[in-house]
């Protein structure tokens, strides 16, 4: 029993060895079969030639320029030889006709001449200016007091002469008074500006209709 021990082992062990070589030499046949033929064929095709390089774009060539004409020599001809002038031959007495009639053109009409243009309308007269009446503050009915004379006035001696500008409305009343000419005392310009803002006056009128105007009330103060 021990003596074929051995030998079932070794026979089992060549078994697979002999598988192994076969399944080996089968595989590295099939290799060789797949990869010859590709390596065959690869070999035997050539690589592709390289494209060729694009020919070069010529320039257009210059257009040619016809050459210049040549210049014409003139043809000088020999200037033509006077011939003397041949007898004269005497004409035919001319036969006077008899003066014919020219027919009459009728007689054209002249047209008669445009009248002349209507002479434009007179320009309408310029209205006359409106007639001014300044204001007035002598009238009797407006009872106008004098102003009033200073006291210091006229213990100090001052006496003078006062021009106001005062604005006169359409009813008659000041609206303004204005110093145009001092008398050179302050006391007596200012009497005289308060009596001109109480008076009453006449307005002025423009073509009759009262209006706002200024007007000229000059004012002496004088010692006696």
């Amino acid at each position: 029993m021990h003596s074929r021990t051995p030998v079932i082992i070794a026979s089992v062990v060549l078994f697979h060895v002999a598988a192994l070589w076969a399944l080996h030499a089968g595989l590295l046949q099939r290799m060789v079969e797949v990869v010859v033929p590709v390596m065959a064929i690869s070999q035997a095709e050539p690589p592709p030639p390289p494209p060729k390089p694009p020919e070069p774009v010529k320039p257009p060539e210059p257009p040619k320029t016809p050459p210049p004409p040549k210049p014409v020599q003139p043809v000088l001809t020999p200037p033509p030889t006077p011939q003397p002038p041949a007898p004269a031959t005497p004409e035919p007495p001319a036969v006077l006709a008899a003066p014919t009639a020219a027919p009459t053109a009728p007689a054209v009409q002249a047209a008669p001449p445009a009248p002349p243009p209507p002479a434009p309308p007179p320009a309408p007269p310029a209205p006359a200016p409106a007639k001014v009446e300044l204001p007035s503050s002598k009238a009797d009915y407006l009872h106008n007091p004098p102003p009033e004379y200073p006291r210091m006035s006229k213990r100090m001696g001052e006496q003078g002469k006062v021009v106001l500008r005062v604005l006169i409305g359409p009813d008659g009343a000041p609206q303004k008074v204005e110093l145009q000419t001092s008398s050179g005392f302050e006391r007596l310009d200012k009497s005289a500006m308060d009596a001109a803002m109480r008076w009453r006056y006449v307005p002025g009128k423009r073509g009759g209709v009262p209006e706002a105007m200024w007007y000229q009330v000059p004012i002496q103060f004088t010692l006696e």
